[in-house]
């Protein structure tokens, strides 16, 4: 199991300056790359200060003068904001311009705030079709000359420009949650991203029995990849969980506003909600999220990551964008590097060799 990390500039307070965002976003990305992480990703969200990211590829393409050998992702392109033809276009230059380590994550959309602004208040589940009609326009138009004649988009002969740098194209992921996107995604030749949100443990499994039956459907496609990501927190002393789950806890009601449109958004400041509006109040008490996210000493860490080895994932993605103080950030990438990487590597070596040996 290979190991990635969610990062965007965030800002919880306008008392923050995008300066330090900035900085800070940088100081992890060198950490992780450093690191021996696999892949960064960052996500395209607008108008909300907690995820500042209009355009993932600017971003990643910003990383790439920094960085050296980790791969970037977008986690994830929503698909009704786009054009094919620019998208394809885009992604294309980014894939260039950070010397061929992009990897394209596209997804429905989430925020139904911010759909109302950008995608005329259409319902976010709507967004699943314009993802299946640009994932497939976008290939033809990187393979070469394609005029496109769909529900949602419609243009005469184009090509993308440039073509990307990667062949036949950057590595495809989509978002998934639901058997339906699964099945499509692996049809379509493209891996997964997924994530249990704040479920127990044993929706980790739910999760890679969707995965492992949309591969067994599809067996004329090459096995694709499946990433889990969770909000992820590692400290060096046991009573470090107390820290983490206020955290989680808070932006988790900030969370909801968004998700449902229920609450109040001020200069691109999301309130937190009520806990008596928030659903699944379950995914509130304290001793849950302690038990469920990736909240741990490195030991800890260990043993919850075993069982997502164990559902066959193949990327783990710490999710470190939920308001947790950077200090805490940058010691969990710390204690990842230092700990938790080395020993997943150990048992990936000594599986190696025991399938060598026969």
């Amino acid at each position: 199991m290979k190991f990635a990390v969610s990062l965007t500039m965030e800002r919880f307070s306008p008392d923050v300056p995008m300066s330090r965002a900035k900085s800070n976003l940088l100081e992890l990305a060198r950490i992780a790359d450093e690191g021996g992480f696999e892949a960064l990703w960052t996500a395209e969200h607008h108008t909300i200060e907690c995820t500042i990211s209009p355009n993932p590829f600017q971003t990643l393409v910003w990383l790439a003068q920094h960085t050296q050998q980790i791969r970037l992702g977008t986690s994830t392109l929503v698909a009704p904001y786009w054009n094919p033809i620019r998208l394809a276009g885009e992604a294309a230059l980014c894939d260039h311009l950070t010397d061929g380590r992009l990897e394209f994550g596209i997804a429905r959309g989430s925020y139904q705030y911010e759909f109302d602004r950008m995608a005329g208040g259409m319902p976010q589940q709507e967004g699943v079709a314009y993802m299946k009609e640009i994932v497939p326009a976008v290939k033809k138009l990187w393979a070469g000359d394609y005029a496109h004649d769909g529900h949602y988009w419609t243009f005469p002969v184009a090509t993308s420009v440039p073509k990307p740098l990667q062949q036949p194209h950057p590595p495809i992921w989509v978002a998934a949650r639901d058997p339906g996107s699964f099945d499509w995604a692996i049809a379509n030749g493209a891996s997964i991203l997924s994530t249990p949100l704040s479920a127990p443990a044993a929706e980790i499994q739910v999760l890679s029995d969707k995965f492992h039956k949309a591969v067994a459907d599809h067996p004329e496609v090459p096995r694709p990849r499946f990433m889990m990501q969770r909000r992820t927190c590692v400290y060096d002393k046991p009573d470090g969980w107390e820290l983490a789950v206020q955290h989680s806890m808070d932006y988790g009601r900030a969370f909801e506003n968004l998700m449902q449109n229920i609450g109040t958004v001020r200069e691109g400041f999301p309130e937190a909600v009520p806990y008596e509006a928030v659903k699944g109040k379950d995914n509130y008490n304290p001793d849950n999220i302690r038990k469920n996210l990736m909240f741990g000493t490195p030991d800890e860490a260990i043993e919850k990551l075993l069982v997502y080895e164990a559902a066959g994932v193949d990327q783990y993605c710490l999710g470190l964008t939920f308001n947790l103080p950077f200090e805490l950030q940058k010691r969990t990438l710390e204690l990842f590097v230092k700990e938790i990487l080395p020993f997943f590597a150990a048992r990936e070596k000594e599986q190696g060799r025991k399938m060598a040996v026969g």
